[in-house]
């Protein structure tokens, strides 16, 4: 496969989005966005953790108030004089009910050439509203705007849904230009950098595309002047249950080369053993601390290209 630039816009998803009937599958998605992009091949690679966001207002019937809870709850105050218990009274005479989003993202992977950074990660969120809460609670009434919009004690009442669920388009990152943006931002060699580069030069990357058990999320944190930094981490997607290598005491030569074979085998692809150890999931350091002793012995059992992957880790560890 030739390496290529993926010219897709993320408005293009996000009509594809829109023209699915809500509560149809994530393989109908998969194939709209395949048909977007026939010549590199797109896969669900994961689904990531539940997270929820407010939702909007609804009457005891479950009728529509309003889309937007915060839009309403600020309208109304307004409409109400901005007196915050005439908004109280009202709600509680129209036992308003005030929803939310549940959701996952949903990671797509498009590949567009054989080394680890050539793939766009497509993120999609696909969400349901339900539920959530009686709007105000009689008996521990809000004190303010804010706790009106988002109490610490809720009302809770069981929770039904509205409709079905909905995909939105996210983000669209090329995972190469991207990372050629962290690395001009990041004093010396970025890890996760390292992590490809140490994956096209290893075993792995002349067997296995990195994206298929591997993918970099971007994301953002708040440095220690309220700064927005911009940083990105691996994460792991592969989907069977692998061994953990802990414990390599007394392990040498053939009895440690046929433990790491085996972990490899069940990953799918050779050296895997080395990048879940970088990750820090499943496998020890002391594999590499072992390894390295046994090839600077009477041992050699690697190929050329994974005792130098090995070696400059050794030289020089990291994790990602």
């Amino acid at each position: 496969m030739t390496e290529s630039r993926l010219n897709l816009a993320g408005q293009d998803i996000t009509d594809r989005c829109k023209k699915i009937i809500p509560g149809q599958t994530d393989d109908l998605l998969l194939s709209k966005l395949q048909a977007l992009i026939p010549d590199h091949p797109i896969r669900l690679a994961l689904t990531g953790d539940e997270w929820y966001r407010l939702g909007g207002v609804v009457d005891m019937d479950g009728k529509r108030i309003a889309n937007d809870l915060i839009e309403w709850v600020e309208r109304t105050y307004l409409e109400c004089g901005q007196n915050l218990q005439t908004l109280i009274d009202y709600t509680l005479e129209q036992k308003l009910i005030a929803t939310k989003q549940t959701g996952k993202t949903l990671y797509f992977v498009v590949q567009t050439g054989t080394k680890a950074e050539d793939f766009t990660l497509i993120e999609i969120d696909k969400t349901h509203e339900v539920s959530d809460r009686m709007l105000v609670d009689e008996n521990n009434p809000p004190d303010d705007l804010e706790e009106f919009i988002d109490p610490l004690q809720p009302f809770c009442i069981e929770s039904f849904g509205f409709g079905h669920s909905r995909y939105t388009y996210r983000r669209k990152t090329d995972v190469k230009l991207f990372m050629e943006v962290i690395n001009e931002r990041h004093p010396g060699e970025h890890p996760v950098q390292r992590f490809m580069e140490d994956w096209n030069r290893s075993s792995a990357g002349q067997k296995h595309s990195m994206s298929e058990d591997w993918i970099i999320r971007p994301y953002r944190h708040t440095g220690r002047f309220g700064e927005q930094i911009v940083n990105v981490e691996i994460v792991n997607t592969h989907k069977n249950n692998l061994p953990h290598l802990e414990d390599f005491s007394g392990k040498k030569g053939s009895a440690l080369s046929n433990v790491l074979s085996r972990f490899d085998r069940q990953a799918g692809y050779p050296f895997a053993w080395f990048f879940y150890m970088v990750k820090g999931k499943l496998v020890s350091t002391h594999s590499a601390d072992a390894v390295y002793k046994d090839i600077s012995g009477d041992f050699a059992y690697l190929p050329e290209r994974d005792e130098a992957v090995l070696r400059d880790w050794i030289s020089t560890p990291y994790n990602v």
